[in-house]
């Protein structure tokens, strides 16, 4: 309602600055505040009983831009009133498909430079040979760079009639085709779309549209989504997956939904209109779609398998080799306790992604890591479980599921939590086909993401799964002994190691301060994790071991909290032979044609990156590759939250790093690298640009 009583007193003010400027009437250009108009014909005569094309041409000065009819955040759409010959008639605007055009943090609709606005007009079977065909039009308009100017004029138009096709308007011609190429095509494809949780959700079946890199989403319904958070468009196996946010100034939800898709690289567009309804479940999709769902059900459940080869995901596994090592004859007791750990926790942030998704959130894979807070637990988590295996306190032996708790009752609960920290230090890796499956994921409905979530979590626990039912590999392992107290105590360096590597990821997402707030926090830690496991030798001994112990994991909260409240200055070093990405400078270097540009996108707390950049990126030959053959190497940083570079990688369907693109030169398609890197393949694909 706002946003109609701004509309409405703009259009007023339009109005009174009409008056005189509607007393005459012109036939040719006007010039008005930053734009030149003019109504012109893509013909050179009319004939009775036919129809033809006019147009509403307008040139805003550089800068300067008018509106599309949804005009976004803000603006008015353009607006034309007709007087004509008795028995004409003109249809409405066939509006051409606008741009984005960011002001400040709002993104309106528009056009830039010189375009049309067509509108087709029918000549009366009967109308005269003798007299010209006199077209008027009051057009208003508002043109906008930094500040918005109301604009109009009365514009006058006359053809001659003959009784013979019209030839067409070579003066005009180029105009008439732009607007012609912009001409959104009308399709039926069946769409359904609804309004959950904040968010727009629509859903569209065909089979027809090609793949595109890089789609845009226009609501022509106004008020309805937030135009300045981008829509992601997915597109897989005859299936259209768009979400963006609602506007906070949604009135009411619309029945139907009229839209456009658009492929800006190859300049096509499509019409589409949706109704209101549930989007289908896995059992209502057609065919091709439930392959494309079954095709990321694989994807997941391999991805999962691979990631537990994974270089993050290996300090865990010590943890899980003690379970193996200390099963006894509930083997399958604790493999199936471990695979619901497992499951239950990718459950859970599967949900949290989901839901913060359709709260509009720009989050993806490995989200909880961009927080320091996260990073700064878990630490403290490692570090217990890691001084609990170096025999500090036998606390964590029940937790971990090691020695004689394993063969008890609650043995199975070590087993349970061992599959929890799994998942939660193997979240932030992004394994081979596991990219694919989550970017499509969480474009899917509820049941059906939830579903791939878990096939994921599932391909994680598979190997534990299959040594603990099969007898065979069971039996390989080996017996129980003494031996298991110095494994268990060798065990601990792996969880030391993964400390360092979050320690060094905490220190590049806070400061040196922070740092050492955080280190002290992590004495004070092991003091009481040690002085917890003294025995007490008395009433009084006891109240003050208790007390210290309080005290100490006090001073250890308060460290953390200390620690995250420090936020680090990410730059660029000097030397560094690479470029930070942004958005604008990437579409600066894909502006010129002779350009070759290899992006990556990567976090701190993503070993995999580190590993692919320490052996196949950052490596003299593929330097001088580069260099050789000049391409830009853009490195996006991910490992604090970053809604464009989130966008950028939901555009290749991705919904967690690494992502590696390398862009040819002469304006050719990006191509997507494997995520595990090699040098040879790296310079393969510098060498193909």
């Amino acid at each position: 309602m706002l946003k109609g009583l701004n509309r409405a007193m703009l259009w007023l003010v339009v109005g009174l600055l009409s008056v005189t400027a509607f007393a005459d009437q012109d036939t040719g250009p006007v010039q008005r505040d930053h734009i030149e108009a003019e109504l012109v014909a893509a013909v050179t005569s009319v004939q009775p009983g036919t129809s033809f094309t006019v147009g509403l041409r307008l040139l805003p000065d550089p800068g300067w831009h008018t509106y599309w009819k949804n005009p976004g955040d803000s603006g008015l759409p353009t607006e034309i009133r007709w007087t004509l010959p008795e028995g004409a008639v003109a249809g409405e605007i066939d509006w051409p498909y606008p741009g984005p055009m960011p002001m400040g943090h709002l993104v309106n609709y528009g056009y830039k430079d010189e375009h049309l606005l067509p509108v087709t007009i029918e000549v009366p079977a009967d109308f005269p040979l003798d007299r010209d065909f006199v077209i008027e039009a009051d057009a208003e308009w508002l043109v906008c760079e930094e500040i918005c100017i109301p604009g109009d004029a009365r514009l006058q138009l006359s053809l001659p009639v003959k009784d013979q096709s019209p030839e067409i308007n070579t003066d005009h011609r180029r105009l008439f085709e732009w607007a012609e190429n912009r001409q959104p095509e009308p399709v039926d494809w069946p769409a359904v779309f609804s309004i959950e949780g904040g968010q727009l959700s629509l859903q569209i079946e065909t089979a027809d549209l090609m793949v595109g890199d890089q789609w845009e989403f226009y609501s022509a319904v106004e008020g309805l989504v937030d135009h300045a958070e981008p829509a992601t468009v997915n597109v897989a196996n005859g299936q259209i997956l768009v979400a963006q946010k609602l506007s906070t100034f949604m009135s009411r939800e619309p029945d139907a939904l009229r839209f456009l898709l658009v492929d800006p690289e190859r300049e096509q567009a499509w019409s589409l209109e949706a109704e209101q309804g549930d989007l289908q479940t896995i059992a209502g999709l057609s065919e091709d779609a439930q392959v494309g769902w079954a095709l990321a059900i694989l994807l997941a459940l391999a991805g999962g398998v691979l990631l537990n080869l994974m270089p993050c995901v290996f300090p865990v596994l010590s943890i899980k080799a003690m379970s193996v090592v200390g099963g006894g004859d509930d083997q399958r007791g604790h493999g199936l306790a471990y695979t619901a750990g497992v499951l239950v926790s990718f459950a859970i942030l599967a949900g949290i992604l989901l839901l913060l998704r359709a709260g509009g959130e720009a989050i993806g894979w490995g989200f909880q890591l961009q927080s320091p807070l996260f990073v700064g637990i878990l630490i403290y988590v490692l570090f217990t479980l890691g001084l609990s295996l170096s025999g500090l306190f036998d606390f964590g032996t029940r937790l971990m599921g090691v020695g004689q708790g394993l063969t008890e009752k609650g043995g199975r609960r070590g087993s349970f939590f061992t599959g929890i920290l799994a998942c939660v230090v193997a979240s932030p890796c992004t394994a081979p086909f596991m990219g694919t499956a989550l970017g499509v994921a969480v474009f899917m409905p509820w049941p059906m993401a939830m579903s791939v979530f878990l096939a994921l979590g599932l391909g994680l626990a598979l190997p534990m799964l299959v040594l603990s039912f099969s007898p065979t590999l069971a039996g390989k392992m080996p017996r129980p002994g003494p031996w298991m107290d110095t494994f268990k105590q060798a065990m601990a360096f792996p969880l030391y190691l993964a400390v360092v590597w979050l320690l060094w990821v905490l220190a590049r997402q806070t400061d040196a301060n922070g740092l050492a707030a955080f280190l002290a926090g992590m004495v004070a830690l092991a003091f009481a994790l040690w002085l917890g496991g003294k025995r007490d030798r008395g009433p009084n001994l006891s109240v003050a071991r208790h007390a210290g112990v309080g005290l100490s994991l006090i001073a250890a909260v308060a460290a953390l909290g200390t620690a995250v409240q420090q936020h680090s200055q990410t730059t660029t070093p000097t030397e560094a032979w690479w470029e930070p990405w942004s958005v604008e400078r990437l579409d600066e270097l894909r502006a010129d044609s002779q350009q070759a540009v290899l992006v990556n996108m990567t976090a701190d707390w993503c070993v995999t990156c580190l590993v692919n950049e320490r052996v196949a990126l950052n490596t003299d030959p593929v330097r001088q590759a580069m260099s050789e053959h000049d391409v830009v190497y853009l490195k996006g940083d991910w490992t604090r939250r970053d809604p464009a570079i989130t966008e950028y990688l939901s555009e290749y369907g991705r919904n967690g790093v690494p992502l590696y693109v390398v862009y040819p030169r002469n304006g050719d398609d990006p191509r997507v690298l494997p995520q595990v890197l090699t040098p040879g393949l790296v310079l393969q694909a510098i060498e193909q640009l």
